[in-house]
């Protein structure tokens, strides 16, 4: 069925979610992040100001999407993925995501929110604080995938999607940056209402498409 697939695909494929290929410093990881976010939850339920939290499941939710459409790019095309994670892990969790990229990420959207300054009208070389940082954190995202890549733990497949000037402008846009501006669209809603549609959309989207790989078969 892959008789195309890249080196990458393969070391990647091997040990996909298998729970024996899973690592003690796992658990110690999902312990940290646990407990930074009881300490959220607990901060949040004295204040009632839940948009740490939101703004969280927000990145991580965006997060999703793109490592689900990954993987549809990789079974479709039956060689790679756009982006491959083929090194040690403590679990691979998809061809492109594994656990330790899911902490991180399940954190990164707490470091951005606590990144910003609390008025919203304060400006950063011109700029409105919280687009400057959306663009400043995505820049620096880019920056870490980039020595990642050279390091041979992501890697790229595509001319579209490599070291070139188009390339990196695509992974900073879709890769991140609209993480960043999803997370700003969320706190500019004034309702939790508003605020729950928007991450329950985000969220809808790549479970949707997750269950429709499930039944046809897909496997990345």
């Amino acid at each position: 069925m892959f008789l195309s697939l890249t080196e990458a695909s393969r070391q990647a494929l091997e040990g996909l979610r298998e729970i024996s290929t899973l690592k003690w410093y796992a658990v110690p990881l999902l312990v940290f992040v646990a407990y930074i976010y009881a300490k959220e939850v607990k901060k949040a339920r004295q204040t009632n100001n839940w948009d740490p939290i939101l703004a969280a499941l927000i990145l991580f939710g965006c997060d999703f999407f793109n490592e689900t459409w990954n993987g549809w790019v990789f079974h479709l095309t039956k060689r790679s993925a756009v982006w491959t994670a083929p090194g040690e892990t403590a679990y691979r969790m998809t061809i492109g995501w594994n656990i330790e990229i899911i902490f991180t990420f399940a954190l990164l959207g707490l470091v951005y929110y606590h990144s910003l300054l609390p008025d919203e009208r304060r400006r950063i070389l011109g700029l409105p604080n919280r687009w400057f940082m959306a663009l400043f954190f995505a820049a620096f995202c880019v920056f870490i995938e980039v020595l990642l890549n050279l390091a041979g733990l992501l890697v790229w497949e595509y001319p579209w999607w490599n070291r070139t000037i188009g390339g990196i402008w695509l992974i900073f846009l879709l890769g991140y940056f609209y993480w960043f501006a999803a997370i700003n669209l969320m706190l500019k809603l004034k309702t939790m209402k508003g605020k729950i549609t928007l991450i329950g959309v985000i969220y809808a989207v790549p479970i949707i498409m997750n269950l429709l790989a499930w039944g046809l078969g897909f496997r990345y």
